[in-house]
């Protein structure tokens, strides 16, 4: 009993201490706020860009944009480059204010002439993209080189991509290594999966599978589907490794519950022949039905197939009909046949 008593008495105490904690933690925070709205209110650039980050997070405040965007506003008419940037952020996705792209690349400019590597690199993308000013990939890469050089680890995977496609500038594989590896160190799963690619086929790069299963597998850790996808794809081609329809599936899967489109075609194949999983017909319709309402013309084209002859699915032929349109009207040949050939057989039926 006198044990029982102690510890609940431990207890108590502990709790004490932790809601003592708590509160003055609450207390320092009040005073730090306090502190920083005087301070922003009184002028002071930093502190207004400190208090717009606050309402823009709601951190300790209710989340509110409008004054984020007020806060952001009175940072950046004074120069101070980072409120320059994030000012640029919530014109670019709308947040307190119209989402306006030329407003958003305005700003942008503002901080990266300042030398904010974060302007810079979002001044890039708008470039890249076209938005609020003319589309010009020269002037993105140059923006992107410029962020990328202080560490910005976006711009360095942009940049390793603008090298990789010879956009903007001369194409360089080995140039695009080089910035793909410089976003890697950082972690950057994009730049782990397109490094990957490099070392799967050996450009700007000696080829290396197992280097690049080793990044595919670093970037699919983190989450990235087309990575998973890139890891069924070796294990089915048997690309540096022992061919496995059992891994290709299984990561085609985990791929293809994420939406990843062709990861989902490829597993409703699988699905259809047997391939690293038990042929199950109605499986392969739900895939190729999931890759198919994506756009998949492949599946679009073999989702009509197995509606017509009831594969998988109830016969139908109105949705076969359906599915061959779709996949016709991006140019399937097979899809155009099929069609006909159905068409043809339904007014044969019905002239009977």
């Amino acid at each position: 009993m006198k044990n029982l008593i102690n510890r609940a008495l431990a207890a108590e105490k502990k709790l004490f201490f932790i809601l003592a904690a708590v509160m003055m933690a609450a207390s320092a925070w009040a005073d730090d706020f306090s502190t920083t709205l005087q301070k922003a209110k009184q002028g002071d650039a930093s502190s207004q860009n400190s208090l717009g980050a606050i309402y823009s997070k709601g951190n300790g405040v209710a989340q509110d944009y409008s004054q984020a965007v007020y806060w952001f506003r009175k940072a950046a008419e004074q120069g101070h480059a980072n409120g320059q940037y994030n000012l640029g952020l919530m014109y670019a996705n709308g947040e307190g204010v119209t989402q306006d792209y030329t407003q958003a690349a305005y700003w942008f400019r503002k901080a990266a002439e300042q030398g904010n590597a974060d302007g810079q690199c979002n001044l890039g993308v708008s470039y890249e993209l076209g938005n609020g000013v003319t589309q010009d990939y020269t002037q993105a890469a140059y923006w992107f080189r410029k962020a990328a050089e202080q560490g910005n680890v976006k711009a360095q995977y942009k940049l390793g991509y603008m090298y990789c496609v010879g956009k903007g500038v001369t194409h360089d594989d080995e140039q695009s290594v080089y910035w793909y590896k410089k976003a890697v160190d950082q972690g950057d799963a994009g730049a782990q999966n397109m490094l990957a690619i490099m070392y799967e086929y050996g450009l700007g790069v000696k080829q290396d599978y197992a280097q690049a299963l080793n990044l595919y597998k670093k970037a699919a850790e983190q989450g990235l589907a087309v990575a998973k996808n890139n890891i069924g794809d070796m294990y089915a081609n048997g690309a540096g490794v022992t061919q496995d329809y059992t891994q290709a599936a299984y990561w085609y899967k985990k791929a293809a519950e994420q939406g990843y489109v062709s990861a989902q075609y490829k597993l409703g194949y699988m699905y259809s022949e047997g391939e690293g999983v038990a042929q199950d017909y109605t499986q392969a319709a739900y895939w190729f039905l999931q890759a198919a309402e994506q756009g998949n013309v492949s599946a679009q084209c073999i989702l009509g197939v197995m509606y017509e002859e009831g594969i998988g699915v109830a016969q139908d032929y109105f949705q076969a009909a359906e599915w061959y349109v779709k996949a016709a009207e991006q140019g399937d040949e097979r899809a155009k046949e099929n069609y006909k050939k159905l068409h043809a057989k339904l007014i044969n039926e019905g002239s009977h």
